[in-house]
Order: C-alpha cells, then structure tokens, then sequence
C-alpha cells in the first residue's frame, strides 16, 4: 500500500461516507487521483467495491524477517576447519515470512509486512507469495539494497551447526514506516512480530496499538535480549529454554522452575507462554492452566522452520479460539511436519494433516 493510499483508507476508516471530493480537498489532490487510488484499494482487497465497505474478514497480520536461506548438509560427520562434502540448497527463508506462509497454507488470510532489496531475490519472494496467496505488498523495498541472506551448516542429525546471518536491511523498518500501516496492524485479528527488527519499533508497535494481540517470536538468544523489558505487552510468547532464561532472569532446571519462569511472565502480563525443551517437550502456561507436553522421537529431515511452523500453530489456534493446552498440541503437530520434510516450509502442512500427525503419534 502507497503513503497516499493509507492516507485515503485512513479518512474513509474515520468516516465512511466521505465523499471522493471531500476526500480531495482534505489532502489536496484531484477527484480524478482520489478514484485512482480508490480503485487500487479495492483491486488490493481494502476496500470491497462501492460504498467504501472495509474489508472486515479476519486476517493475521506478521512483521518480521525474509530472506534467502543458503543451507549446506554434510555428508558424514561434519569436520571443522575443513571442506566437507555434501549439498547445498537455496530456499525462501526468514522468520516472519517462514510464520506467515505455514499460516496461508493453513488457509489463514495473512499479510505480511517485511523489507526487501532491489535483486533477484527479492523477485523471488514476492512471486512466490503471489503464488500461494500470501499478501506482501505492505512492505518496504529499498533501491540498491540486498535482500537478506541467511547461511547454515547443519550436522549429521539435520541440526544447525553454525550459521551466518545477513539481515541489516531490517535496520529501516523504522517508527514512521510502520505508522503508515496503522489500520493494517489496528484491525488484524493477532499480529505476530519476530526480534529481527529494531527494538524501538517493536516498542512503538505494542504500545501504541494496544488493542491488539501481539504473539512474539524470539528468533535468538542475542536478539531476545532487546525486549526483555517488554515482554508484558505480547499476548503470547514462544521462547525456548534458554530465552526463557534471559527474558525471566530465572534459570531453569526443574519442572517447579518451569513453573516460576511461567508465573513470571503471567505476572508481567503476558496471556499464554510456551517454552519448547527440544526433545522434552513443551510446556505451556495460563493463568487458567499449565503442564508439559511429551513428543514422542521424531525422524527429523530439516530441523530448520520447525520453531516457525510451532508458532504458526499457535496462532492458528488462537485465530480459532482454542485452548492453551490445545494450542501447544497444535504447535507440536505442526513442528512435526516442518521437521519432516527437506524444506524450510513442508509444502503439504494443512490442518488436516497436523490433526494426522497429532493423532497417529498419540500427542496429547
């Protein structure tokens, strides 16, 4: 959406039977330019033909990362400082991008707001969201920028081993970017935001569109530390045990600490915490109710995407109001699926095959 796009979808959202003169007058333009703009809105899915009706189906909204994922897999066991044999694949990549195409193949309208360059792979991305139906077009493209670029070494159990991360180009999804997309964060249903943009626009987002649900996804343990002192604001967290541990201050080596570091970020004011524990599971915390989830062994392909796809399923539980504890099942059994297959995103995810998963593995 263009600056005068949203100025026009401001003042219809303020008064939705201002006409396209006064509309014109109030920003001192032509009629004609006005109808321009309109009809660009409604081809964007803003507003719904005549009579300035808004678009009022739910939809999730994700700020966040995208970039290329350059992933490399040893052959046998990974030997430092050495040139190791193997393969080498390029795949669409990010956190925020990641989230927001588990949730349009989960059928979940979701629009995504990120930064891309001025290169091939930033083509690459935005036709392939155009491809699935995943809606791009409100984020940032920078001239004579590069797209950022993610590159891993996994080890011999598909795990990451070290990575390189290129991603200074979300250093300008700054404050006044992000309020030109006021209406479209105010009226999502829950928007998720991922650590890979700047502390404070992540700050200026929760606290000034306090009426929304925000799920945060931590990403890292460095880049968790940026909002430690803003944790209160998000509706829903994901860290693991480790970033659990930096947000609380609380160390974690019991399940009676589980406990404490989710009383801990209730406390704060946060609605639903759930810390994934690798191969131990997930436990969840309300203030209604709180355990762990065992996952039974899992044959793991590509363990990159599977945090992704977890928070994905959350959201799409919450999306459908489902409960907390059957929102980490949910989440289980759609890291199950990412794990399961050699790309980032398992092209064949769907609720239905997640409610598979959940139920010939017997998670509950």
């Amino acid at each position: 959406m263009t600056t005068r796009e949203q100025e026009i979808l401001d003042l219809i959202t303020d008064n939705s039977l201002i006409s396209q003169i006064d509309i014109a007058t109030k920003l001192d333009i032509t009629r004609s330019s006005v109808g321009v703009h309109i009809s660009n809105l409604v081809k964007k899915g803003y507003i719904q033909g005549k009579g300035y009706i808004l678009r009022d189906s739910p939809y999730i909204c994700v700020i966040g990362g995208a970039n290329i994922d350059i992933q490399g897999f040893p052959e046998n066991h990974l030997i430092q400082h050495d040139s190791n044999p193997g393969k080498v694949e390029l795949s669409l990549g990010g956190v925020g991008r990641n989230i927001a195409e588990n949730l349009t193949k989960l059928k979940i309208d979701t629009n995504l707001i990120t930064v891309l360059g001025d290169d091939l792979y930033a083509d690459r991305i935005i036709s392939h969201s155009k491809e699935i139906g995943l809606t791009i077009h409100d984020s940032m493209l920078l001239k004579e920028k590069n797209t950022s670029i993610y590159l891993s070494i996994l080890d011999k159990n598909k795990d990451m081993n070290i990575a390189i991360a290129s991603m200074d180009i979300f250093d300008f999804m700054d404050i006044n970017f992000i309020k030109t997309k006021k209406n479209l964060i105010s009226n999502s249903k829950l928007c998720i935001i991922d650590t890979n943009i700047p502390k404070e626009t992540i700050e200026f987002i929760v606290t000034n569109f306090t009426k929304t649900n925000f799920f945060l996804d931590t990403v890292s343990t460095t880049k968790a530390k940026k909002i430690k002192d803003l944790i209160g604001f998000f509706h829903t967290i994901k860290p693991n045990k480790l970033e659990a541990e930096i947000l609380s201050g609380i160390k974690i080596n019991s399940d009676s600490d589980l406990e404490k570091v989710g009383n801990y970020f209730i406390e704060q004011g946060v609605q639903e915490v759930f810390i994934t524990l690798g191969k131990d599971g997930v436990f969840y915390k309300s203030k209604k109710s709180s355990g762990i989830i065992n996952i039974p062994p899992v044959n793991v392909t590509n363990a990159t995407g599977a945090g992704d796809a977890f928070l994905a399923g959350l959201a799409y539980a919450h999306f459908n109001s489902m409960t907390t504890k059957d929102s980490a099942v949910l989440g289980i059994g759609a890291s199950i699926q990412a794990l399961s297959h050699k790309d980032t995103i398992n092209p064949n995810i769907s609720y239905n095959n997640i409610i598979k998963t959940i139920k010939e593995m017997k998670i509950c």
